[in-house]
């Protein structure tokens, strides 16, 4: 199933100023890892992990660090199945994106991270990190994944439009 129009990270790109940083979430039942990119949109860091409440909170939470950061827009991991099809996942992260889109003026565009969490995954065993460890960086790490493949991406939109 293809991003919905008001999703698409070509839309977030039209409407975003220069200087302005992007928040990447990786959205799960439980928790939200965040992440942010710096001013020039080049660079993802992983920033925090968000305990899962209640949606209010939740997006309360995430537009208030918009506010502080002075953040352009939010990238949402989109967990589209292998074959490219919507399971129950991706349909509640869609159902997210349009309910916080409710809420704040700013731009969401939704990003396939079909298999970030699995290479985050494979990247923290290879640095030989507990499984507790693991546990704890797993979804802000997945985050930064997340909004790093979007970043690389509207950057290669920009060098087209050069």
């Amino acid at each position: 199933m293809p991003v919905p129009t008001q999703f698409a990270l070509e839309h977030l790109a039209s409407r975003l100023a220069p200087k302005q940083l992007l928040i990447g979430l990786d959205v799960g039942s439980k928790t939200i890892g965040v992440a942010v990119s710096d001013l020039t949109r080049r660079i993802a860091t992983a920033r925090l992990t968000i305990a899962r409440q209640k949606f209010t909170p939740d997006a309360q939470t995430l537009i208030a660090l918009a506010t502080a950061e002075k953040a352009g827009g939010f990238i949402l991991g989109y967990p589209v199945n292998m074959d490219g099809s919507e399971g129950p996942r991706a349909q509640s992260t869609r159902t997210f994106a349009a309910n916080l889109a409710r809420l704040t003026d700013l731009p969401i565009a939704l990003w396939d991270e079909r298999l970030s969490t699995a290479a985050v995954e494979r990247l923290l065993i290879a640095a030989d990190r507990s499984r507790a460890r693991r546990a704890e960086l797993v979804d802000k790490l997945a985050a930064a994944y997340i909004l790093q493949g979007a970043l690389d991406r509207l950057a290669n939109m920009d060098e087209a439009t050069s």
